[in-house]
């Protein structure tokens, strides 16, 4: 588990547990600030500017370029892969008020004071050193700016049927998210580390993400299928040693199962905070 006082050693690599394969992309495509940061809508008024850290393909950084309008909206992320697909996603969409470049939310290229809104979606997670990264964070916020963040806490997924292959996904993911320097049980933890950052008031919400319907289950499950053997997650499993391919297979054909059972439900439950300093 990640420490308050983020010591180098307990978190050495930093990197996204699931690289950006097809596969994980598509799985992000679908996100939009209603069912990603409902949350945050209060706070989305016209002319603020924003920052999105860890923009990923960019959906929820349109969405919200769109809702401030005419405000400006930057979306970051460490990939430069990535930002190019996001910023052509603006384009199609015939968004102008979005721009989108490389950077590290741990040296963030933006003078002191900078926006009234930072967001972070899904990323506080995957960070060794999340309290470092929200005080940084802090430092380009303007005095009465929000931190806004939201991480799933996977110590309280829901999976109906109990089936024995994802069981052991569940330990597997759990597992390597650690030995990549990671939290998978993040949503908990952001008020705790967003008060050790130095924010001086932390509101606290939950929300959680479902998929049941005969669509949701073919969505979600076959990303998860292609994931567990195709995507920088495999290759992490087994160099982390806590899986072989034999395993991720196996772990492949549970969701798989999964997809195929009209009795397939999956809940992820998310925490929230809205951080002033």
């Amino acid at each position: 588990m990640t420490d308050l006082t983020d010591s180098a050693e307990s978190a050495p690599r930093d990197q996204y547990i699931h690289g950006h394969h097809e596969s994980v992309l598509r799985s992000h495509t679908w996100r939009t600030v209603a069912n990603s940061a409902a949350y945050l809508i209060p706070e989305l008024t016209a002319g603020v500017r924003l920052l999105d850290v860890g923009c990923g393909p960019g959906t929820i950084t349109v969405d919200l370029a769109r809702r401030v309008t005419p405000g400006q909206v930057v979306g970051l992320d460490a990939s430069s892969e990535i930002v190019g697909h996001a910023a052509g996603l603006a384009v199609d969409e015939g968004v102008h008020n979005a721009s989108f470049q490389v950077g590290d939310v741990y040296a963030l290229d933006f003078a002191d004071a900078s926006f009234d809104i930072v967001h972070a979606h899904q990323v506080m997670q995957h960070l060794a050193r999340p309290v470092v990264a929200m005080a940084e964070i802090r430092r380009v916020l303007r005095p009465g700016g929000v931190f806004a963040a939201r991480d799933v806490d996977y110590g309280g997924v829901m999976i109906a049927p109990v089936i024995d292959g994802l069981t052991e996904w569940m330990r597997v993911y759990r597992e390597v998210h650690y030995w990549n320097g990671g939290e998978p049980d993040a949503g908990r933890s952001l008020k705790a580390w967003a008060r050790a950052a130095g924010f001086a008031s932390v509101a606290s919400s939950a929300s959680v993400w479902c998929f049941a319907s005969d669509a949701e289950r073919e969505w979600w499950g076959e990303s998860w299928a292609v994931r567990v053997t195709e995507s920088a997650f495999a290759a992490h499993a087994i160099e982390a040693g806590v899986a072989d391919l034999a395993d991720l297979k196996r772990m492949a054909a549970a969701w798989r199962q999964w997809v195929h059972d009209p009795n397939g439900w999956f809940g992820m439950p998310h925490g929230e905070i809205l951080a002033r300093a």
